[in-house]
């Protein structure tokens, strides 16, 4: 069970420059709850609506470097769905960016995990029933 089987390819950036309004409009747009924070393609940051919540009011003036969290903890595609699990049980985290080669190539949500573990389940059911 791979990451690359349950991750979701491409994910929204913004930049350190952006300001936390436009992270605001793309996480609401496209209804996430973390935007990686790419300089280039590089990764330099995770921004979170839990991040946008403490600076309500002042999104427009400030940006997205003062408020992300650096150098946060990825995953490879080519981890396991557990793996990432326990990254993110152990750091208390929602979701990670999948790095491949030092580029952003997804993103994957404690969601995404939950999907992995009900196709599992679904497919030890199967076997139990024949």
């Amino acid at each position: 069970m791979q990451i690359v089987n349950w991750m979701s390819r491409l994910p929204v950036c913004v930049a350190p420059d952006d300001t936390l309004a436009k992270a605001r409009t793309l996480m609401d747009h496209g209804r996430f709850r973390r935007l990686p924070v790419v300089l280039g393609d590089k990764l330099v940051g995770i921004i979170t609506d839990r991040d946008l919540r403490q600076h309500s009011g002042l999104l427009d003036s400030i940006k997205v470097n003062a408020a992300m969290t650096a150098n946060p903890v990825t995953v490879s595609p080519r981890d396991s769905a557990e793996e990432a699990a326990e990254l993110m049980l152990q750091h208390k985290v929602g979701g990670l960016p999948v790095v491949d080669n030092g580029k952003v190539v997804g993103i994957v949500s404690a969601t995404d995990l939950i999907r992995a573990l009900l196709n599992v389940i679904q497919g030890v059911e199967q076997i139990l029933e024949e």
